[in-house]
């Protein structure tokens, strides 16, 4: 039996979705109330944080797959907004990995983030091994859960830490991108010359599974990504393309694209459109001979198709 928590995410109604069309047998959980949803046990979690009673939910486990997290909250009124994602990002999870241990579940599978290695990348991708400072709160908590997680003795763990997911149902910057290429806006970014992992949801759901089973991942910390790093112009050509459109970019220096950040106060999505992002996934290639199933193209089309049927407005 294998728990999937965050059931009714974005990645997890996708993944349980498709472990269940594999003959998996799984149970979700989420904050939505119990329900049976497409062959599986949808079970209601009211909050996740160092106090929650996993027993009953924990029965019959043997795998864990843990992608509930406190996410980014876009304007954050808590006074000590790191304390909030320590709650449920690393006293929640530990609280779940040693209970998980206690009820003889084999293998803890932890979603982390690539904000647990920082913001950006200058010369060289990030590797598993930390090697720079992050100062976001969300990234600093997935980075001291996993190293929390990793002390757990007699549990072994999988930690995974993805860059930008998209696919169909996308949100967030990644959904606003397609919005302005659909408008047929002109966009300012031609000048930006940066390379950046992303990661298709139907690539990220293929190697968690992947990762159930296999005893090359045992212990392991795995970054992951399409294997196919691009700019931002790049990225919104192909989403032009997918949608059968020319993309429309002109010419601003990146610098200037970045004091106009600072002064509406938006530097963190500027810096996120202009800077580099990206991930060394050669570790994941050599443990498991994992190479990414689907190009990025396969998935923008899914994207579109999607999109344009109205999905996740």
């Amino acid at each position: 039996m294998i728990l999937v928590t965050g059931s009714s995410g974005f990645v997890g109604k996708r993944l349980c979705y498709e472990l269940v069309k594999r003959d998996y047998k799984i149970k979700g959980v989420s904050r939505k109330e119990n329900v049976l949803d497409r062959g599986f046990t949808n079970i209601q979690v009211q909050s996740i944080d160092g106090t929650t009673d996993w027993t009953k939910v924990l029965k019959n486990v043997e795998t864990v797959i843990h992608l509930a997290a406190r996410v980014h909250v876009i304007k954050d009124i808590s006074l000590n907004p790191y304390r909030e994602f320590h709650k449920v990002n690393v006293e929640g999870t530990l609280n779940l990995a040693n209970q998980a241990k206690t009820s003889g579940v084999k293998r803890f599978i932890y979603i982390s983030s690539i904000k647990a290695n920082g913001e950006n990348t200058k010369d060289k991708p990030f590797v598993e091994k930390f090697t720079s400072v992050t100062q976001d709160p969300y990234g600093l908590s997935k980075r001291t859960a996993e190293e929390s997680l990793v002390q757990i003795a007699g549990l072994e763990h999988v930690i995974i830490r993805p860059p930008l997911i998209y696919g169909p149902g996308v949100k967030a910057n990644f959904r606003k991108l397609i919005d302005l290429v659909e408008r047929g806006r002109w966009l300012p970014l031609g000048g930006v010359n940066n390379k950046r992992s992303f990661l298709g949801v139907s690539n990220f759901i293929d190697l968690i599974i992947k990762c159930i089973d296999s005893p090359n991942a045992a212990n392991k910390t795995f970054l992951v990504s399409d294997q196919d790093d691009i700019s931002t112009p790049e990225l919104i050509s192909r989403i032009a393309e997918s949608m059968d459109q020319k993309a429309k970019l002109f010419y601003v220096p990146p610098f200037l694209l970045k004091l106009a950040g600072i002064l509406m106060g938006k530097s963190s999505q500027v810096n996120r459109l202009c800077d580099s992002l990206q991930v060394n996934t050669s570790s994941v290639t050599k443990s498991l001979n994992w190479k990414a199933p689907f190009t990025m193209q396969e998935e923008l089309r899914e994207v579109i198709k999607d999109y344009k049927k109205g999905g996740s407005k």
